[in-house]
C-alpha cells in the first residue's frame, strides 16, 4: 500500500461555545465565507445545491444531512467533476467543544503542498473559533 496516499492529519481546535451552537453555525453553508475563506469568498444556493466561488473555480459543497452526532462531513466537487470527501466533526468537550477536520493527502501532493493545505485548514478552524467566541 502506498502510505503517502493514505496519510491523514487530524486538525482541531477547541471552541468555548456549546457543541450544538457551533454545529448549527458551521453546518449552514451560507456561513462558509465567514469561517472558511480558504474554500471560497462567496456562496449561493442554486437549485438546492450550494455553489462556492473558490480559488479552484465554482465548486459545489454538500454537507452530510443534519444529525445529532455533530457530523459535518462534506464533499467538494470541482468544476472538473473530481470530488473530495472531507470528514469533520464537532464534539462536546467540557463546557465547549472540539472541532476536528481530517485532512487526507491526495496522491499527487508534495510534502510542501500537503503542509500548505494543513495550514489553510488550521486557519479556517481558527477563524471558526474566532467567529463563534465573538458572538453571544
Amino acid at each position: 500500500m502506498d502510505t503517502t496516499a493514505a496519510e491523514s492529519r487530524h486538525l482541531s481546535t477547541y471552541v468555548d461555545r456549546p457543541a450544538q451552537q457551533v454545529y448549527d453555525y458551521a453546518s449552514d453553508p451560507s456561513h462558509l465565507p465567514a469561517w472558511a475563506p480558504g474554500l471560497g469568498s462567496s456562496v449561493e444556493e442554486v437549485d438546492g445545491k450550494w455553489i462556492v466561488d473558490s480559488p479552484m473555480g465554482r465548486v459545489e459543497v454538500a454537507f452530510a444531512p443534519r444529525n445529532e452526532f455533530g457530523v459535518l462531513d462534506h464533499t467538494v466537487a470541482l468544476p472538473s467533476g473530481e470530488t473530495f470527501y472531507n470528514p469533520m466533526r464537532v464534539t462536546v468537550h467540557g463546557t465547549g467543544c472540539e472541532v476536528v477536520f481530517t485532512l487526507r493527502r491526495q496522491p499527487e501532493l508534495s510534502d510542501e503542498e500537503f503542509a500548505r493545505d494543513a495550514d489553510a485548514v488550521s486557519a479556517d478552524l481558527v477563524a471558526l473559533k474566532r467567529v463563534m467566541e465573538s458572538t453571544d
